[in-house]
């Protein structure tokens, strides 16, 4: 007898979705990234799309500054639209709002999409939206980064024992 292979490793893709794919997603991108080498799950991939996005639109300024001074980095990001291919490779598509869910549930995806905040929460429905920066000062952007951060670390927590058993 031949010792049993192990299987094939399998990627969980994860995907945070926006309006405009320049302030909110991205950041939770970069977050979710730097906790997941953090944590040491090579195994999950990242991306971010927005509902309403133009294709290449870098980050704004302030988001890319913010995440700088923590540790992320934004400088690469180039927005790209929600498409049916991006909800077809993801596992678990989450929105920063409720506004943004319609254009996953049309493109498919409503079994495996649910707001951030709401998944974070457990998924009944008691979590925050993650208000939108675009626009207004650092501070702000600050705010969402702080948001984002706890968001997604208990959104990562809550997929642990699929991801990390």
């Amino acid at each position: 007898m031949t010792e049993q292979a192990s299987p094939p490793t399998t990627t969980y893709n994860l995907l945070f979705v926006c309006t405009g794919n320049t302030c909110r997603s991205p950041l939770a991108e970069g977050i979710a990234r730097a906790e997941l080498q953090r944590r040491g799950w090579a195994n999950v991939q990242v991306k971010s799309a927005g509902v309403s996005a133009h294709p290449g639109v870098p980050a704004t300024m302030e988001a890319v500054t913010v995440a700088r001074r923590q540790g992320v980095d934004l400088s690469a990001h180039a927005s790209q639209p929600l498409t049916p291919a991006l909800v077809s490779w993801a596992d678990v598509v989450l929105t920063m709002g409720p506004s943004h869910l319609p254009s996953v549930d049309r493109m498919g995806g409503a079994e495996k999409a649910a707001t951030l905040g709401d998944f974070a929460a457990g998924g009944e429905g008691l979590g925050p939206s993650v208000p939108d920066p675009f626009g207004g000062p650092e501070a702000l952007y600050e705010e969402t980064f702080n948001e984002l951060r706890g968001l997604v670390g208990a959104a990562l927590d809550r997929l642990a024992p699929i991801l990390h058993p």
